[in-house]
């Protein structure tokens, strides 16, 4: 069962087409990513979906109403993440999540909710004097208090270190595993490929592919990139001629390091250690890296995700 339908969608600010006729469903029960760079159109996107702002054409539909037309119904039933900047200065975290709880008509346990996320002792402390991994934390919590059937996260773990994004990944699974279907922007290869079901690749605004992470990462023609580091730079045409090799190029700068995108990794190996024994070539390591969600996007658009 689809809970969120996107239908031919359109945003313009001016002459700027912010998303571009864009369709996809999201299903009951998953966690959906949008993966694209700053200003690929995912927050603009994700704000039409929840009725925040009016699209320049197309429709969209949660739990088969009307985004627009029917927002106030949608309104109820859906969780939205707000930035830290959107609360309150002067109200606990406990006095935040029983003010949101009060807008739904509803009361909640806020000890037991801040106790899900580790905050229990943070209770009376203010927004403001949390970390910034615990501000996305009761960020995820407060958008829960009127016990959501689907929830909107926009770049959650933005800024955060490695650390504490992996645990606002447990915590987001722990949400998703309790029925919640989830929606989420990131630009976080890594968070994409190991937190979603699905992911729609968006790039100025439209979406480019749409697929599982594996689907997507095995429909490249070369799923495997190796990296040739050597002891003194040497020609980049000595590896063209390893068997499987798509593409060759010089990747550093500060040290000789050469990457060879290939398809199968077992097959150019050996002709690459014969390239090199011929070639004298003066060898200091050799890494096989399996492609993931950049190497996707690099394809579909021939730059980089962090460009």
């Amino acid at each position: 069962m689809s809970v969120i339908k996107v239908d031919h969608l359109t945003k313009k600010f001016g002459d700027l087409v912010a998303v571009h006729d864009i369709s996809f469903e999201v299903e009951q029960g998953e966690i959906f990513g949008m993966l694209g760079p700053n200003g690929a159109g995912k927050t603009t996107t994700l704000e039409i979906i929840e009725g925040l702002q009016e699209p320049t054409s197309g429709r969209t539909w949660v739990l088969e109403l009307d985004s627009h037309s029917e927002s106030e119904k949608v309104k109820q039933r859906i969780g939205i993440q707000l930035q830290a900047s959107a609360y309150f200065d002067f109200l606990t975290l406990a006095e935040i999540l029983d003010l949101f709880a009060s807008f739904y008509g509803t009361k909640v346990d806020a000890d037991q909710m801040l106790s899900i996320v580790g905050l229990l002792d943070k209770k009376n402390s203010l927004v403001k004097q949390l970390s910034g991994g615990q501000k996305q934390r009761f960020s995820i919590v407060a958008s829960l208090v009127n016990d959501p059937e689907v929830v909107f996260l926009d770049e959650p773990t933005t800024g955060l270190d490695p650390q504490a994004r992996r645990h606002l990944w447990d915590f987001i699974r722990e949400i998703n595993a309790k029925g919640k279907t989830i929606i989420l922007t990131t630009h976080y290869m890594e968070e994409a490929q190991l937190l979603c079901d699905r992911v729609a690749i968006i790039d100025l605004g439209v979406i480019v592919a749409l697929d599982t992470p594996t689907n997507l990462v095995h429909s490249l023609k070369s799923s495997y990139r190796i990296h040739v580091i050597t002891t003194q730079a040497v020609p980049v045409s000595v590896f063209q001629g390893v068997q499987g090799a798509l593409s060759v190029q010089e990747i550093s700068d500060h040290v000789p390091k050469y990457q060879l995108r290939v398809t199968k990794a077992l097959e150019s190996l050996p002709s690459l250690l014969k390239v090199i024994e011929a070639e004298k070539i003066p060898l200091e390591d050799i890494e096989v890296l399996p492609a993931n969600l950049e190497d996707v996007f690099l394809e579909l658009t021939g730059k980089e995700l962090r460009d």
